[in-house]
């Protein structure tokens, strides 16, 4: 009678033990996945921080052995920014980012379209140019451009030859936009052309709703290609201090603050910060945005 009894109370602590195990398993699969995480958001994070703290040290204790601030000290940043020509770079950079990422979302939209939805003569080779374009270095063609927008139009020390080039489209928003217009299911543009829609139409009522992911991820990468971009304001602006842009001018401030770290890294902190928040609120269209891109090719 005791061995009968026995029986389930063996069963049990079996089952018992057999789930614990599981969830010791479980539980160290899921210390061993977010340490990984967690090491390596400390390893983007922690330089930001650096910057951060150091920018609110004072001239003496920037880069010393102390990490943390003895005193706040948060005029450095309306010391940077009472610099003369700050604002001005500040408002070239919006000017040149914000304008320059409607007109290539603008201009991309409709060659995008056609690529993915249209069916015509050389289509697979204009798709090849695009392609092409990407892979073009700009240096490449810097020279000829250079001479065309400042000898023919008379444009250099200004930033509208970067500016206006993006009214005809960006070859990599272009393949981009493409890819994600052909996971949009061909019968709801069909469905629409027999309500009797026109192409633009049925392209802003019906496309353009369905692929603000793949439009929100194309404006974040021009947007922050424009705010981050060097290599144009260096050879377009660089001749007149009032066309620079915050990238251009940082290496200037940098320059006259050589020995001033704190105020160096509190310029960098306003240069970075409009980025960081802008992905910050827009992270989820723009995540969605790139992984449903190329899904269908």
């Amino acid at each position: 009678m005791t061995q009968i009894l026995d029986k389930p109370v063996r069963a049990a602590s079996i089952v018992g033990d057999a789930e614990r195990t599981a969830r010791r398993k479980t539980l160290l699969h899921w210390i061993a996945v977010h340490s990984l995480g967690v090491a390596a958001a400390l390893f983007f994070v922690l330089p930001f921080v650096f910057v951060v703290l150091t920018s609110l040290m004072s001239d003496q204790q920037a880069l010393t052995r102390d990490l943390i601030p003895k005193t706040w000290e948060w005029h450095n940043y309306s010391r940077v920014l009472d610099t003369p020509g700050f604002l001005t770079w500040w408002r070239n950079t919006l000017l040149y980012a914000g304008l320059g990422t409607v007109l290539t979302v603008v201009s991309s939209i409709p060659v995008a379209y056609a690529l993915a939805k249209f069916r015509f003569r050389g289509q697979r080779l204009a798709l090849m140019l695009v392609i092409s374009m990407m892979m073009l270095p700009p240096q490449v063609v810097i020279i000829p451009m250079y001479l065309f927008w400042a000898k023919q139009l008379d444009l250099a020390g200004t930033l509208w030859p970067l500016i206006i080039p993006m009214a005809f489209g960006d070859a990599f928003s272009i393949f981009l936009l493409r890819q994600f217009l052909l996971t949009i299911p061909n019968e709801y543009l069909d469905a629409a052309k027999v309500d009797g829609c026109s192409e633009l139409r049925t392209l802003l009522k019906v496309v353009l709703p369905m692929a603000r992911p793949g439009i929100a991820a194309v404006a974040l990468f021009q947007f922050f290609y424009a705010w981050n971009d060097y290599f144009g304001p260096q050879i377009y602006a660089s001749e007149n201090p009032a066309a620079w842009t915050l990238s251009y001018g940082l290496e200037s401030f940098k320059g006259a603050h050589h020995t001033d770290w704190n105020l160096t890294m509190a310029a960098t902190v306003l240069v970075m910060a409009p980025v960081i928040l802008v992905f910050f609120f827009a992270q989820k269209a723009f995540v969605e945005g790139v992984t449903l891109t190329g899904v269908k090719g």
